[in-house]
């Protein structure tokens, strides 16, 4: 009787154990992940805009200021402290005041004044000196005034009329009121960054040729300097007699100068 209960029980272990499939048998699979953002990188060049600001507004490294000191006066001042990269163009002009490497004595920080900007030089438009003024003829379908090449550091890029940041982004900018043709032709650009049309324009020689085309012709023009300038130093804007170029941009991490080639035309 017990031998046959034993022989039962094992009979039903076996019939078991044979209904079962191994683990090892069974096949598995993993989905991708559904994240659309996975093995991308981490970094993101999107510009959200939050305010009623345009969206070309620069919000570049160029346009950041280096916060100031805490609990100083200034430290709930909207627009106080020095520009991080202190930038050759602010507000359409040269810009040398506060918040960009100055400050005013007695310990305390100087506010950005944006709302003054250094007016140019004047022109003389006698018949003693070149100027020869924008007007809408002198515009290309494009939007654009001129053309400049510089065979020598292989630039050729388009100018646009004035130096804020809408026109340097596309190119290299027209100082405003100064001549487009004769006399003294004054032009801006950037050397550092994306659109570093200037960045190597110090290593310009004298006797390096460089040639303006407008609608107007076509000039070749000759460096006969290169210097570091200061900031302030406004009257390489001034209109002259002769036919001349006058190339401006920052030196990098110098705020209070700027690089300056003056290139005058080879008479043909």
């Amino acid at each position: 009787m017990l031998k046959d209960k034993i022989i039962k029980s094992v009979a039903a272990c076996c019939f078991t154990a044979m209904a079962v499939i191994p683990a090892m048998a069974l096949e598995y699979s993993f989905d991708a992940p559904g994240d659309p953002l996975y093995g991308r990188p981490t970094s993101d060049d999107t510009i959200y805009v939050t305010t009623d600001a345009p969206v070309n507004v620069d919000r570049s490294k160029n346009a950041a200021l280096i916060p100031p000191a805490f609990g100083s006066p200034t430290s709930y001042v909207l627009g106080s402290s020095e520009l991080l990269t202190p930038n050759l163009i602010r507000d359409g002009q040269i810009y040398t005041g506060p918040g960009n490497g100055s400050s005013s004595g007695g310990g305390s920080t100087s506010l950005p004044n944006t709302s003054v900007v250094p007016s140019l030089p004047g022109t003389d438009t006698s018949s003693t000196t070149g100027y020869t003024p924008v007007t809408a003829s002198l515009y290309y379908s494009g939007g654009h005034l001129a053309t400049l090449s510089i065979p020598s550091i292989d630039l050729s890029v388009k100018v646009y009329e004035g130096t804020g940041d809408s026109s340097l982004a596309k190119g290299v900018g027209h100082f405003e009121n100064t001549s487009i043709w004769d006399g003294n032709v004054c032009l801006a650009g950037h050397n550092r960054g994306v659109n570093t049309y200037f960045g190597k324009i110090h290593t310009l020689n004298p006797g390096n040729t460089i040639q303006l085309t407008t609608k107007l012709g076509t000039r070749t023009y000759q460096v006969k300097s290169v210097q570091k300038i200061a900031s302030t130093q406004v009257s390489v804007l001034d209109a002259t007699v002769q036919n001349q170029l006058t190339l401006i941009t920052c030196v990098a991490n110098e705020p209070n100068y700027r690089w300056c080639v003056i290139a005058t035309q080879v008479k043909q």
